[in-house]
């Protein structure tokens, strides 16, 4: 068994795939885990229930609906501007 597994992204979905098909199948959030399991349950605490992970490139997801905020900066990183201004 390993005992030093490596973080990798898994983009959440909607596990009912025929709600899924009728949202246009939206990449709900990206978390980071070290397996599918992982990913569902850091899923589900952050709000997410009812959740399929299945891994993503860093460009899929930078599409996320919602990214959760980071500790440290150097892993998923998301752009930083001022934002919107009324």
């Amino acid at each position: 068994m390993k005992t030093n597994q490596s973080l990798q992204l898994w983009g959440i979905y909607y596990t009912d795939r025929e709600f899924a098909r009728e949202m246009g199948d939206p990449l709900r959030t990206v978390v980071e885990a070290c397996s599918k399991t992982a990913a569902e349950e850091e899923a589900a605490r952050l709000g997410f229930y009812d959740a399929w992970a299945h891994q993503v490139t860093l460009e899929q997801a930078i599409k996320a609906k919602w990214l959760p905020q980071r500790r440290c900066r150097h892993h998923l990183h998301q752009h930083t501007d001022a934002g919107i201004r009324v």
